[in-house]
């Protein structure tokens, strides 16, 4: 086993933190979740390649694999602190631009990937519904067939970037008895007739990430713009979410390894008992916790990563499923840590201590729950 970084890979880390201390400070602050900063920020993020780590080369992406796209993200979520931000561009990357990749014809990749790559397109994967969260294939939203395409029916709850999207991958039902087989993937553009979205949620954690729900009133589809085969939506969901729970969640690491400087700095810095708290094993500890936390979930996260550069066979990757758990539960026992260390500090709001621990709470929920994931290893392991 090689574990270090090659010149590339170091050389795109550097990059990545660089442009995003560099470009990326003065976001939008907390529940803004809209307006010329955010577009701003987002074609910053297509000129520096971020928006197409995956997308091959012909389509203007960087043709990157699965480990070094988690490496750029990684770079990122230390890089900048606005972790709603950094959350909504993994999304788009591995939760749209990552099927395209994979299932798209020729064309639909002509005609998307290039804006999804710029910053152009934003774009938002719709699955999760009031009724069929966890249980994903239980979602009602239908899509029939008709003259030239289909009529899709139904509602989305959760929708990462739906508020701002011009670019909707939407989950349907197409056979409602062949179950796993019986979902389909459609791209539908803004502005199709009977499509609405609603207001960015407020939320507790990941406060500028605009999520909504989706509205589709018989919206028209044209055949064409169905992604994969009809009946492959659950293929391409299970592909989607082998990516996000890996390399999504690397996001996190970087913010971890800040967290952990920031909290180092801190020790050392301030005084109780005429000597700084550092000193006090109490404090000590905790913070070799957090090491700990953060080297075990890189580990894991490079690991799933590098298995899928390698095994992508459509079905759930007990790796990413690993990393993901492992990775979310991290972040909040470690920004539970962080908080207490800082102490009156750490709940105050102007320091950025208490955000942090809220922004990784939302990570034991999105991309499937912490039961959820357990579940999967369970399944996996023959349970």
């Amino acid at each position: 086993m090689e574990f270090d970084l090659s010149h590339d890979q170091q050389a795109l880390t550097r990059a990545t933190v660089e442009f995003a201390r560099e470009r990326l400070s003065g976001l939008a602050g907390e529940g803004e979740t809209t307006g010329p900063s955010l577009r701003e920020a987002w074609r910053l993020c297509g000129e520096q390649g971020i928006l197409g780590l995956v997308v091959p080369e012909e389509y203007g992406g960087l043709g990157l694999g699965a480990l070094d796209s988690a490496l750029a993200m990684e770079a990122l979520g230390y890089g900048c602190p606005d972790m709603g931000f950094v959350f909504s561009v993994a999304a788009h990357v591995y939760a749209c631009v990552v099927p395209v990749v994979a299932f798209g014809e020729g064309d639909q990749k002509r005609k998307f990937l290039p804006g999804m790559v710029s910053g152009e397109l934003v774009a938002t994967h719709c699955v999760t519904e009031p009724g069929a969260g966890s249980d994903a294939y239980a979602m009602k939203t239908r899509a029939e067939r008709g003259e030239g395409g289909y009529a899709l029916r139904g509602s989305k709850c959760f929708s990462s970037n739906a508020p701002v999207a011009d670019l909707f991958l939407v989950h349907a039902v197409t056979d409602p008895a062949a179950g796993f087989l019986g979902l389909s993937a459609f791209l539908l553009e803004k502005g199709t007739p009977g499509l609405s979205v609603s207001k960015p949620y407020h939320k507790l954690g990941l406060s500028t990430a605009p999520l909504g729900d989706v509205f589709l009133e018989d919206c028209p589809v044209r055949a064409a713009n169905r992604l994969g085969r009809e009946g492959q939506g659950g293929a391409i969901f299970t592909h989607s979410m082998n990516w996000e729970r890996a390399c999504l969640f690397a996001a996190y690491l970087g913010a971890m390894a800040r967290q952990l400087e920031e909290t180092i700095r801190f020790a050392k810095e301030r005084r109780q008992f005429g000597k700084p708290i550092k000193d006090f094993q109490a404090v000590s500890h905790r913070i070799a916790d957090m090491k700990v936390r953060l080297e075990a979930a890189r580990l894991l996260v490079y690991h799933a990563a590098w298995r899928l550069d390698r095994v992508s066979d459509g079905r759930p990757s007990i790796d990413s499923s690993i990393a993901k758990l492992f990775v979310s539960e991290s972040a909040v026992e470690s920004g539970l840590d962080a908080i207490q260390i800082h102490g009156g500090f750490g709940i105050m709001a102007e320091g950025g201590v208490e955000r942090a621990l809220r922004d990784a709470v939302p990570g034991r929920i999105f991309s499937g729950t912490s039961e959820i994931q357990k579940n999967t290893i369970a399944r996996l392991l023959g349970l």
